[in-house]
């Protein structure tokens, strides 16, 4: 299965919610895309639940089946809670952390970014948005970069929506990834056990 990269709002109306940014689609039609979308809804299947909050992760952060698999067997190794450690490792991708950082306006921005190698880790390029940091790397923009008006625009943008467990220097464009976030810090309406149900199946 290819990444998606059709029309965002209707992934929203799927879902419910703005899941891929700001979506005046959903404002106006707030039922499922289709000709049955406006129908009387059917009860889902424990099952049908499940998936589609595994489905829904999937797009808000924009990674494969396979990737998210491996890193649901990864998180299942690692001590504590299955769950949260899955979002720990979700937030932890080099793509998102450029777009948490606010370099980009949206993941599929920063995934660009990465991929174009505009964005450094501890001084050197990485061009793969699903590296994974560690804490106390530090995320900068590459000099040869930094005149970027998309990156200089959403800086400037979402220079007062930061996370705690990021530190930000405006003036070098650089951030450090100071710690794994805790679960009640990471803004995503996602319910990480029925993920975690639906693999124990």
């Amino acid at each position: 299965m290819a990444r998606y990269t059709g029309p965002k709002s209707k992934i929203s109306r799927k879902f419910g919610e703005a899941i891929l940014g700001p979506s005046k689609a959903l404002q106006k039609k707030n039922y499922a895309p289709g000709m049955h979308g406006k129908g009387r809804k059917r009860k889902q299947s424990e099952y049908a639940v499940q998936l589609k909050e595994k489905q829904k992760a999937k797009y808000i952060y924009g990674i494969l089946e396979r990737q998210f698999s491996n890193l649901f067997e990864e998180a299942a190794r690692l001590q504590g809670i299955t769950g949260t450690n899955l979002l720990q490792l979700l937030e932890s991708r080099l793509d998102n952390v450029v777009y948490r950082l606010g370099l980009a306006p949206t993941r599929r921005a920063a995934r660009q970014l990465v991929s174009h190698s505009h964005i450094n880790v501890n001084g050197e390029v990485v061009s793969i948005p699903s590296f994974s940091l560690k804490v106390g790397d530090i995320v900068s923009v590459r000099e040869k970069s930094k005149s970027l008006l998309v990156i200089a625009d959403s800086a400037a943008a979402r220079s007062n929506k930061r996370y705690p467990w990021l530190e930000w220097d405006n003036a070098k464009l650089a951030g450090i990834y100071t710690s794994l976030p805790e679960r009640e810090l990471i803004p995503e309406t996602i319910k990480e056990q029925l993920i975690v149900e639906l693999y124990s199946k």
